[in-house]
C-alpha cells in the first residue's frame, strides 16, 4: 500500500517518519501508554528510531500494518498515534493511543472515525476490530465515542509481556457510520439450533 495521509477538521494523520522519533520517544515514556499497549518498556530512543524509521513503513510496504503519528492540523504537534493492522483478507484491527497531556479532548476517537471511514472505502472492509485489555477504560472510550459496538470479552486472547490476557473485543461496521459496504451484511436471527455434545 502506498502510504497516505489522513485529514479530519482538527488533525493530520501522516504516515511516521525518522524525524518523529524524539516524539515519539518522549510520548512513550507516559507509564499509561508502556501500560497498555503493547510498547516496549521501558521504551529506549532506540526503539523509537526503529518505529518511526523501519517497522512502521515496512507495515505500508508489505501491507501487514498501517500506521499513522496524530498531529494537529496547524502547528503539526504530535498529540498521538493511530494503525491498522492487517490480519487477513479485508480483516483489520484498530490500535491507538494518546500522549498524555493531550487527553480528553477527542482526538483520538477523531482520528480512529478517520482511519475506520478509509477501511471502508479504500480498503473495502467490512468490519474493523478493536481490543484493549479488560481494565481499559480510556481505550474503551474512544472505542465507543468512535461508534464501536463492544461485543464481549475474549479469553486469554492478548499477549502481554509474556502473558495472555483477557480483552475486551468491539466492531465497527460500515453501516454504524452511515455508510454503505462493500458487501451486504446478512445478520443471524436468532441462535440457530442448540448443539449438544457428542455421546
Amino acid at each position: 500500500m502506498e502510504p497516505t495521509t489522513l485529514t479530519t477538521a482538527r488533525l493530520a494523520l501522516r504516515p511516521w517518519a525518522p524525524e518523529d522519533a524524539d516524539a515519539v520517544h518522549h510520548a512513550c515514556q507516559d507509564p499509561g501508554i508502556q501500560r497498555w499497549t503493547s510498547v516496549p518498556a521501558p521504551y529506549e530512543v532506540e526503539h523509537a528510531r526503529a518505529w518511526t524509521g523501519e517497522i512502521a513503513p515496512a507495515g505500508w510496504r508489505e501491507d501487514t500494518e498501517y500506521s499513522f503519528g496524530i498531529r494537529l492540523a496547524g502547528p503539526g504537534t504530535l498529540v498521538g498515534a493511530v494503525g491498522l493492522h492487517v490480519h487477513g483478507p479485508a480483516a483489520y484491527e484498530v490500535g491507538y493511543w494518546t500522549a498524555a497531556e493531550h487527553r480528553g479532548r477527542g482526538y483520538a476517537a477523531e482520528a480512529v472515525g478517520a482511519v475506520a471511514r478509509w477501511a471502508f472505502t479504500a480498503l473495502g472492509a467490512g468490519r474493523v476490530e478493536w481490543r484493549a485489555e479488560v481494565g481499559n477504560a480510556g481505550s474503551r472510550a474512544v472505542a465507543e465515542k468512535a461508534g464501536f459496538r463492544v461485543e464481549g470479552v475474549l479469553r486469554a486472547a492478548l499477549p502481554v509481556r509474556g502473558t495472555w490476557r483477557d480483552c475486551w473485543v468491539g466492531g465497527l461496521l460500515p453501516a454504524d457510520l452511515g455508510m454503505e459496504s462493500a458487501l451486504p451484511h446478512l445478520p443471524a436471527r436468532g441462535h440457530g439450533p442448540a448443539v449438544s455434545a457428542a455421546p
